[in-house]
């Protein structure tokens, strides 16, 4: 009985085994083998090898079979890599996308750094202004070199002018001075705007850029005035000399007798100089102008007898940083300079003397335009007539043919052809070059 009961649970085992074997094996028939590694796809547009760094050749690629993968290469050396580089030059510009499609649509920048504005005054023999120009009529040259006139308008700009009111004037002529400040205000437009400098022995900003038509004006206008210096005219000579400033029989200053600070000596005594720092004022109110944006007429309009002595900066030197930031000067001429022959007998300097009319050198240069005034109410009227001036003027443009790496001074010669009519044409003689043009 246990004989046949072993024997039973032995084919059952067996049989369990086998068809746990059949099972395994049916399984193991439905997976299919996995893939046989294969060599990468060639690029349809390449028909050599591909080196890191120099890219495709002209070289075959060697046929590879999936049982054996392609062998590679050995990379070349970093000098090679360099020295091919440097031989090979690009055929073709790269192609640009479309415009609105691509980074480049929104990255493109235009700079033109040769561009050249010259604003340009035509007057008739009786100095009026002459209206009705065309481009036509104007001829422009740059070294001798005619050059082609790109941009043309007759629109009105707006100011933005640096008044600079000279406050070493003698006494008489500062008060005039003083009770024309006023009118300034009605020569101006609401678009334009106004810095108050002045000088005496040093440049001082009253305010900075302001609306022409705001109150700050009159008010900084008003406690920018002074007195003046005394109009007693000391000698070198004489039964005077040895206190040559008297007032009812006294001395005014006891320094200036003989022994004293001024000098030594029973019969000789040294003169005092006069301190007039034009050159210091203009370059300062033309520091203030340079920030100004583009689209704005940059003016120094001063009102001064243009003597010069005492300043730290040269006349050269202000002169250039002018003609490089674009600014004219303007001028209305008083005092001694505004006499008839005397005003122009002042231009001539001596060696060893204070310059006593510097200021027409300035205006002639950069373009500008004097007025020459004795009484109050002439000086009034020059603001109107020069604001005017300074705002309707031909403005010419065009693309300068030299390079723009060259930083040497331009000379500029604009001319008018009208035959039937005598015209005077004011510009400014010529520029230098500034990288600020390219902003």
């Amino acid at each position: 009985m246990k004989q046949g009961l072993t024997a039973i649970a032995l084919a059952a085992l067996l049989s369990s085994s086998l068809s746990w074997t059949v099972m395994a094996q049916q399984q193991q028939s439905t997976v299919p083998d996995a893939p046989t590694p294969q060599a990468p796809r060639p690029l349809a547009d390449v028909n050599g090898p591909i080196t890191p760094g120099v890219g495709a050749g002209s070289e075959p690629s060697a046929p590879t079979s999936s049982s054996n993968p392609p062998v590679q290469q050995q990379a070349p050396s970093s000098q090679s890599l360099i020295k091919q580089v440097k031989d090979e030059v690009q055929p073709a510009p790269p192609e640009l996308p479309a415009a609105g499609e691509g980074v480049a649509a929104i990255t493109t920048l235009i700079m033109r750094v040769n561009f050249v504005e010259v604003p340009v005054t035509v007057k008739d023999s009786k100095g009026k202004l002459v209206p009705g120009l065309t481009w036509r009529d104007f001829k422009i040259y740059e070294n001798d070199t005619r050059e082609t006139i790109s941009t043309f308008t007759t629109d009105a700009f707006p100011l933005s002018i640096a008044f600079v009111i000279d406050q070493s004037l003698t006494s008489d002529v500062m008060a005039k001075v003083n009770n024309s400040l006023g009118a300034i205000q009605g020569a101006l437009t609401p678009y334009d705007e106004v810095a108050v400098f002045s000088y005496n022995n040093g440049a001082r900003e009253w305010t900075g850029f302001t609306g022409a038509q705001s109150n700050r004006l009159p008010a900084v206008l008003a406690i920018a005035k002074a007195t003046g210096r005394d109009m007693l005219v000391p000698v070198n000579d004489g039964p005077m000399a040895g206190c040559n400033v008297r007032q009812n029989g006294g001395c005014v200053d006891p320094n200036l007798q003989p022994g004293r600070s001024a000098g030594g000596g029973s019969n000789w005594m040294i003169i005092p100089k006069e301190i007039h720092t034009l050159n210091d004022a203009i370059l300062a109110a033309g520091k203030e102008l340079s920030t100004r944006p583009k689209g704005r007429r940059r003016i120094i309009y001063v009102i001064s007898d243009g003597k010069e002595y005492g300043s730290k900066a040269t006349y050269k030197e202000v002169l250039r940083y002018l003609q490089t930031n674009k600014t004219a000067v303007y001028g209305t001429l008083v005092g001694d300079s505004a006499r008839w022959g005397e005003g122009y007998l002042s231009r001539i300097h001596l060696p060893g003397t204070m310059y006593d009319n510097i200021l027409t050198k300035y205006i002639l240069a950069t373009g500008g335009m004097p007025d020459f005034e004795l009484s109050t109410n002439g000086i009034e009227k020059s603001y109107a007539k020069i604001a005017d001036e300074a705002r309707n003027q031909y403005t010419l443009g065009y693309y300068s043919h030299e390079s723009i790496y060259d930083s040497k001074f331009r000379k500029i010669d604009v001319r008018v052809d009208l035959p039937a009519k005598e015209v005077e044409v004011i510009a400014k003689n010529g520029y230098y070059p500034s990288g600020q043009d390219s902003k």
